[in-house]
């Protein structure tokens, strides 16, 4: 066991984790976090993509030992004042979400995208999107949905 400090959400945490203990365990069982999904389980799908200091990670390859001291955003961080973020609002009124599963991991993911790029274009935005695998659609109204969170209209 070893003591962690990471900021989830901007909260300050501190707990008492096994060193072999994965990132997604940690946020769905040790912090009530649920909205990181587990797919794959390795490394494959994109559905656990969370933020680790403003960059796109896999919860479910990462140790959450490795993670003391670090920024950690989940989706549930991105609602502002109990309001959806832009992106959030995007998926929903895009209907990129479809069931719904893959849909934290994209938006974690493109939010990384449009920190770095604000109106970045379709190749950007399918290369940010590369490691989240949809098995619903052809991810074209996921790419919609990012574009009108930038401001790229449909």
């Amino acid at each position: 066991m070893r003591m962690i400090s990471p900021v989830i959400n901007g909260e300050e945490c501190t707990d008492a984790v096994e060193d072999n203990l994965l990132l997604i365990d940690y946020l769905r069982r040790n912090r009530r976090l649920t909205g990181t999904k587990q797919g794959c389980d390795g490394g494959e799908c994109g559905a656990c993509t969370v933020l680790i200091d403003g960059r796109p990670r896999l919860a479910c390859i990462t140790l959450a030992a490795a993670c003391d001291g670090a920024e950690i955003e989940t989706i549930e961080g991105q609602k502002r004042g109990g309001r959806l973020s832009a992106l959030q609002r995007a998926f929903h009124e895009n209907l990129g979400t479809q069931c719904g599963f893959c849909t934290p991991g994209m938006i974690m993911a493109a939010e990384a995208l449009l920190r770095r790029v604000p109106d970045p274009d379709d190749a950007q935005i399918r290369a940010a999107l590369g490691g989240n695998l949809c098995r619903c659609t052809g991810y074209v109204k996921i790419i919609r949905s990012v574009r009108a969170a930038a401001g790229g209209g449909q």
